[in-house]
Formats: structure tokens, C-alpha cells, sequence
């Protein structure tokens, strides 16, 4: 396992649980089977609920098609930025959990899901290892990714100007057949707001 932290945490946060050490986490979210805005509403509500887990921002919803394994419906996609003092694998495992609590089955790689969650990108951590690599791999070349993130990455971050540039450029190419789909009002939260 190789984990390396390139920036400090430790920001105290109280969001009426008790303060404690807390790290910035970005996940992208998707789904295409069911009602898929309310499957990525239940999920934000799950990870939210959790006590070591607040949703700070949460993105627009964005309709895609599939990539990779195209025979299936279109998908909806979004990003949320974390707080959280769960470390990357503790986090990983949480919401593998709450993918199967909302009926995530693995039958095709890259096929249909009611739910998907993936780690993005976690306070500054490389980490590569079988079980999840940091930042995720192939997240600067996935306009369903892309897109989102630019909704919910703070100005300060360090690959905010990166991931803005290539966002706008999937939106004006259509790349994916990304599109909007709805904005959400995320209890108490705007886009780029810190708590």
C-alpha cells in the first residue's frame, strides 16, 4: 500500500455533531435503473445521516449515456464534497455498504446500477492500492465526472482550474451526451459554500 498526504488535515468542523477531526472527501454519484434522482437522493441522504459523514455541496444532476457497456439507459450523475473523519478505505467500505442498502447488484462490469458511488478525491491523499486508488484513475477523462466535480470543488483546491477547464470543454463538445438534467437544493447549502 503506498499513501501519501500532500496537504495537512485536521480543520475542526461542528455541524451539530461533535467536533472532530474531519477531512475533505469528493465522490461522483450515479444511477440508471429506477428513479434514478431519487435513488442519488436517498444515497445523499445515507451518507449525510451517517455520523462521521456530512454532505457539505452537492452538484447539479447531469444526464449521460453509458460509457464503456453501452446497451443500457441513460444514466444520471452527480458529485457531492464530504466532510468526514472516516480515512479513505473506512469511507470506501461505508458506502459499498449503502450501495447495497439501496440495491446495488454487480452483475456487468460497468452495466446498469440503481446506485453508484465512487471516491473521487480525499484531502490531498495518494493512495494506490488493490481495494481503491487515489485520486481515482481515470476521473479527468469521464465528462460524467467532470462536470459535476466543477459544481462542488472550491475555488482553493488545486485541481479546481484543471477540472473547470475540461468541464467546460465536455459541456461545449456534448462529450458523453452530458446534459443537465435538475438543479438541487441541497438542505441549507449552495454551490461552492464551505461550512
Amino acid at each position: 500500500m503506498t499513501m501519501e498526504r500532500n496537504s495537512p488535515q485536521g480543520n475542526n468542523v461542528n455541524s451539530g455533531r461533535a467536533a472532530e477531526q474531519a477531512a475533505s472527501a469528493y465522490i461522483a454519484l450515479g444511477a440508471n435503473l429506477g428513479d434514478r434522482e431519487q435513488q442519488l437522493m436517498a444515497a445523499l441522504r445515507l451518507l449525510d445521516d451517517h455520523p462521521a459523514i456530512t454532505v457539505v455541496r452537492a452538484s447539479s444532476l447531469y444526464e449521460t449515456a453509458p460509457v464503456g457497456y453501452t446497451d443500457q439507459p441513460a444514466f444520471l450523475n452527480m458529485a457531492a464534497a464530504l466532510r468526514t473523519s472516516l480515512e479513505p478505505l473506512e469511507l470506501l467500505r461505508t458506502m459499498l455498504a449503502m450501495e447495497q442498502q439501496l440495491g446495488r447488484k454487480r452483475d456487468i462490469r460497468w452495466g446498469p446500477r440503481t446506485i453508484d458511488l465512487d471516491m473521487l478525491l480525499y484531502d490531498g491523499v495518494t493512495l494506490s492500492e488493490e481495494e481503491l486508488t487515489l485520486p481515482h484513475p481515470r476521473m479527468m477523462e469521464r465528462a460524467f465526472v467532470l462536470v459535476p466535480l466543477a459544481d462542488v470543488l472550491p475555488d482553493g483546491h488545486a485541481l479546481h482550474a484543471q477540472v473547470n477547464e475540461r468541464a467546460r470543454q465536455a459541456l461545449q463538445d456534448r462529450g458523453e451526451g452530458i446534459a443537465l438534467w435538475n438543479m438541487i437544493n441541497w438542505p441549507g447549502v449552495s454551490a461552492h459554500s464551505e461550512s
